[in-house]
């Protein structure tokens, strides 16, 4: 394994950020590569915890020549939002200068233009340069696996359906309990990389991508950070690596994807109508009817009609759940996953900034 490190300057005097990069060098030319990044969002730990469980079984795999396809990793792709507390509380989702979402503002370029990514980056201030860095390493893989975690979480990916359903070994081998079909409109990491693919050739769109990857992997939710978890999902993301001829090992056939796979219009997001304590009635994994009670918010405390129902728009599965007990008008409470489209309208791009 060799370790190396991006320096990038900080945008004060006297203020760097150091990003360590595990390469995994590969005995065959031919085998597709990987590049595998976690904690994007600083604080969306679980993805770092299995790659520091898979580096040990990869080093020992390395020492054996098991290791077929080059792989690169980056356990901790954001050392600037890492560094950001603010009152004691980690803010690594959103850049405090640019109030920007780290996981938004990649660059759309295609494939052929790779190379001005790195290119005069003292133009650029430090988040950019560090995205540019990360796009520019992904684009040289074939496979690239974004590591997230949401708040409170089943296990789900978000995957653009260029990638579907070959996609669906990964979705296998990691277990997951659902699969959300981006259309890849927006400029998130896994998306600006899918673009860069489909735009080989400026202008000209392709819609499929055989033997390419790009998927946004979430790994339950943020405080599922566990030596067993990351475990069990360090072993299933091998199985991924063997089935893909990137490591050698004896192939153990993943179970077939049995979740559901939906586009995003048919995931329902559920809003609080005003805001309060919030009690929660329905959990993670429960599968509702419509118009069963999911959540009453508190409103105005022990006056009368101080609380509000909220029920499920539709029948569906619920994906995830706010983790928090006061919310705000208008605030996120849950997603659930239905067989039909949400009478909601979606922009294009993600379902969240």
């Amino acid at each position: 394994m060799d370790v190396s490190e991006i320096i990038i300057p900080g945008d004060t005097p006297g203020t760097e950020w150091r990003l360590p990069v595990l390469r995994f060098k590969g005995r065959d030319p031919k085998a597709p590569t990987i590049y595998i990044q976690a904690a994007l969002h600083a604080g969306e730990l679980p993805g770092t915890a299995l790659l520091h469980i898979l580096c040990e079984r990869l080093r020992q795999a390395e020492s054996q020549g098991g290791i077929t396809g080059r792989i690169t990793i980056v356990p901790q792709a954001n050392p600037i939002g890492a560094a950001q507390s603010h009152f004691g509380d980690l803010q690594g989702r959103f850049d405090l200068g640019s109030r920007t979402n780290f996981n938004r503002d990649f660059p759309l370029i295609s494939i052929a233009d790779r190379a001005t990514l790195i290119e005069e980056l003292d133009d650029y201030p430090a988040t950019d340069r560090l995205k540019r860095q990360l796009l520019h390493m992904a684009l040289g893989a074939d496979l690239v696996l974004d590591l997230h975690c949401d708040d409170e979480s089943l296990q789900y990916a978000y995957i653009d359906e260029a990638f579907w359903p070959e996609a669906a070994d990964l979705a296998a081998a990691l277990d997951m309990e659902a699969v959300l079909l981006s259309d890849g409109e927006s400029s998130a990491f896994e998306e600006a990389v899918g673009f860069a693919w489909k735009y080989e050739i400026p202008g000209e769109r392709r819609s499929m991508l055989p033997g390419k990857l790009s998927v946004t992997v979430e790994l339950r939710g943020k405080r599922d950070v566990d030596p067993a978890l990351a475990k069990r999902d360090a072993d299933g993301l091998w199985r991924f690596l063997t089935s893909r001829g990137i490591v050698s090992d004896e192939p153990v056939a993943p179970a077939a994807f049995a979740g559901p796979a939906v586009p995003l219009d048919n995931v329902e997001i559920i809003r609080a109508p005003e805001g309060g304590a919030v009690l929660f009635h329905r959990a993670i994994g429960d599968r509702v009817v419509e118009g069963e009670r999911l959540a009453t918010i508190i409103t105005r405390p022990g006056q009368v009609d101080g609380s509000i129902d909220v029920q499920a728009p539709q029948d569906g599965l619920i994906l995830t759940r706010t983790s928090d007990r006061l919310v705000r008008r208008r605030g996120d409470l849950m997603k659930i996953v239905c067989a039909g489209p949400s009478k909601t309208s979606r922009e294009a791009g993600t379902l969240e900034s």
